[in-house]
């Protein structure tokens, strides 16, 4: 075997990995672009607190995705490559703001669609950035540390468990760091953003963590899959 072939050998990635980054990579960039629009479903029933309505930000299930992607990844790849896929991830947050703004503040051709409604629809407001980037970078890495541990105590058994229990608390977090920041503590603090009232942001976080927790629930026997086709034609278990 020649050394050119030993090194290819060496730098070739699973696809496993690269699968899952490019999932990741994904649903963070698409989450970014989709915040700004807030949905709202009407239930066939009332639940407290929110009501028959459910509020939620447009990101919210290209977001839980990403918690998907990286519980995976940390299943199969270990904690320390998770952790680096998510902290690569945050700084890739900046570049495509980077990117964004740029193009938002380039001169516009006769041709081009209305600048200011581009604006309105990609240029998310410094609350939502501020608040977004806060929440992502302390739920998805306690996501992987809990994850890992919860592994480590069970031996590499549960998968359900680590994947419900991590997603869950971690997408807690990030409801409360989030929706807290960008429509409590910075409107009121320094002005940034609309200052809701208390009812209305309790109403955003629970209406936001329930659909979250719902996926977290729902996503468990798509992990399996996952995890399971990757181990079968990838990977070695991490």
């Amino acid at each position: 075997m020649s050394v050119r072939t030993v090194q290819e050998e060496r730098v070739t990635l699973p696809a496993g990995a690269v699968a899952l980054a490019a999932l990741f990579v994904a649903s963070l960039v698409t989450a970014q672009l989709t915040a700004s629009k807030v949905l709202q479903f009407e239930l066939p029933f009332a639940l407290p607190v929110t009501g028959a309505q459910l509020a939620l930000p447009g990101a919210a299930l290209a977001y839980a995705l990403t918690f998907l992607a990286s519980d995976c990844y940390t299943e199969l790849y270990g904690k320390r490559a998770a952790q680096v896929l998510v902290n690569v991830g945050f700084l890739m947050n900046f570049l495509v703001l980077a990117l964004v703004w740029s193009t938002i503040l380039a001169p516009a051709a006769p041709s081009s669609i209305d600048p200011a409604a581009f604006e309105t629809v990609l240029g998310a407001s410094t609350n939502i950035v501020a608040a977004s980037l806060l929440a992502y970078v302390v739920s998805q890495n306690y996501d992987v540390v809990v994850f890992h541990w919860i592994k480590e105590r069970t031996h590499g058994e549960r998968l359900w468990l680590r994947n419900i229990v991590s997603t869950g608390t971690s997408q807690a977090i990030d409801t409360v760091i989030f929706v807290g920041v960008a429509f409590w503590l910075l409107p009121r603090a320094i002005g940034l953003g609309p200052v809701l009232p208390g009812d209305v942001v309790v109403a955003l976080i629970v209406g936001q963590y329930l659909l979250k927790l719902a996926i977290a629930v729902l996503d468990t026997p798509l992990v399996y899959l996952v995890v399971g086709a990757v181990r079968r034609y990838d990977v070695s278990p991490a």
